[in-house]
């Protein structure tokens, strides 16, 4: 039933406002109670999201280091990147390499003589056949495509064209020239240009080796030459990957007769800037981890897990593998701190470059084991931080019983709700009912006033 919205009849009283002051104030302490719950489930059910993020950054960036493999990439240091360039991947071997640049490939470019008519005149009918790197094509000349720029564009749009050989038209005070390109370089990629059937001036597109007439050569078919360490090798591309093992080559500018360095070492600047990262990325989680538990004195505002004890065991295992020594290790690097990486006052690390950097000179392989053997620094935080974020560990399943119990006040608040409606209908009843009693003793009294006040008249 519904509230009044008018005083009641009999009574004067506001019985729709009594009745929603009642209700409400039957109805705040638990709803209150709700709420301090839900706000404190969902915050910390935040807090847990934000610890578990920052810790699968931190993971994310121990597998640049948690294996000795990783710290087996090496550099390959040119002396001069204008004259060549190199890569160089796990299999290659320290060592310094001469490298001479005698000529870089080319892909075979000519240029025909000059047909007076331009690109619009005609040159005639027949097929062409043209081959580059061992391949060919054939291209039907009709008697309405014989111009030169439709013989280039048939050129180009032929099925059998698949970037063999590019056709363009260069015009010059002479007439119109078709340029063909090959589009792979190498001494194999010489183009040769076959006419049959030939009707008009056709036929003066045929070039081959002992037939060179007709056209100008603009590029020779060229191989790469680079010598290493005093060896030949040759290259239809400017890329050489069989001279040494691991290594990549990319002759970049013919130096004939000069001699340059190629140098393969231990990638000590990959490896900084992996370990680099390790630091910050180990503060940004402490950075976190002491936001979650803070307190401050002044707004007496704390932390969403203040002195929560998953926290708090969080925090020790990593720390106490961060500043552990490595056991079964031989040598002087066997702690973090022994290359320069020590703990600060507030947790985070600090990382002294130059004490990283001779210590990478002197035992780039101590280093490696130090982070990546079994039981390396990186290899056992990875495998902790795995371990804890899978979703059968402590954050995963304390999480999911966070979500049932919001879930749960979820309920418990609409539960209070349709309680709150059911109360409000029944005092609404009774507040009705009291209201047509007193309006019945209103009338009742009011006979009896009449009635006493006739009998006082009486004479």
């Amino acid at each position: 039933m519904a509230g009044l919205s008018s005083q009641g009849l009999g009574s004067g009283l506001d019985i729709a406002s009594l009745v929603t002051k009642l209700v409400a104030a039957e109805k705040a302490p638990r709803q209150a109670q709700l709420q301090r719950e839900q706000t404190s489930t969902v915050t910390e059910i935040s807090a847990l999201a934000t610890l578990k993020g920052a810790m699968s950054n931190f993971n994310d960036s121990l597998s640049a280091l948690k294996t000795q493999d990783v710290f087996s990439q090496r550099s390959a240091d040119s002396d001069d990147t204008e004259i060549f360039t190199a890569t160089a991947t796990t299999a290659a071997l320290g060592g310094s390499y001469d490298i001479d640049v005698e000529s870089l490939a080319s892909a075979h470019q000519i240029a025909s003589n000059a047909f007076a008519g331009g690109a619009s005149g005609n040159v005639g009918t027949g097929t062409l056949t043209i081959g580059t790197g061992g391949k060919s094509f054939s291209v039907a000349i009709d008697d309405s495509h014989k111009t030169l720029a439709q013989i280039r564009d048939a050129i180009n749009s032929a099925a059998d064209n698949a970037n063999l050989v590019r056709a363009t038209i260069v015009t010059g005070a002479d007439g119109a020239h078709l340029m063909l390109t090959a589009q792979t370089s190498g001494a194999t990629s010489a183009i040769s240009i076959g006419v049959a059937d030939a009707t008009g001036t056709l036929g003066n597109l045929a070039y081959s080796a002992s037939s060179t007439g007709n056209y100008v050569e603009k590029h020779q078919a060229l191989d790469a030459v680079v010598y290493v360490s005093g060896f030949k090798h040759t290259s239809p591309t400017n890329t050489i990957s069989d001279a040494i093992d691991g290594v990549t080559i990319t002759a970049k500018k013919a130096d004939v007769g000069e001699t340059h360095t190629l140098t393969i070492s231990n990638d000590t600047n990959g490896t900084t800037a992996k370990i680099k990262k390790f630091v910050d990325s180990y503060n940004a989680l402490e950075a976190q981890i002491a936001k979650l538990r803070a307190y401050d004195p002044q707004t007496k505002v704390a932390g969403p897990l203040l002195g929560d004890a998953l926290l708090r065991g969080i925090e020790s295992d990593i720390r106490s593998k961060v500043s552990g020594a490595v056991g079964g290790l031989t040598g002087n690097y066997q702690s973090l701190a022994s290359i320069g990486i020590t703990t600060n006052k507030d947790g985070s690390l600090a990382l002294n470059s130059d004490k990283l950097s001779k210590a990478l000179s002197a035992d780039y392989d101590g280093v490696a084991k130090l982070f990546g053997s079994d039981n390396g620094v990186a290899a056992r935080l990875s495998t902790s931080l795995t371990d804890r974020l899978t979703d059968k560990a402590d954050i995963a399943t304390r999480t999911k019983a966070l979500n049932d119990k919001s879930l749960s006040l979820q309920k418990d608040a609409v539960d209070l709700d349709r309680r709150m409606q059911d109360i409000t209908a029944r005092y609404n009843q009774q507040f009705n009912t009291l209201d047509s009693m007193l309006s019945s003793m209103q009338q009742q009294s009011s006979f009896l006033t009449q009635q006493l006040s006739q009998i006082a008249n009486i004479k």
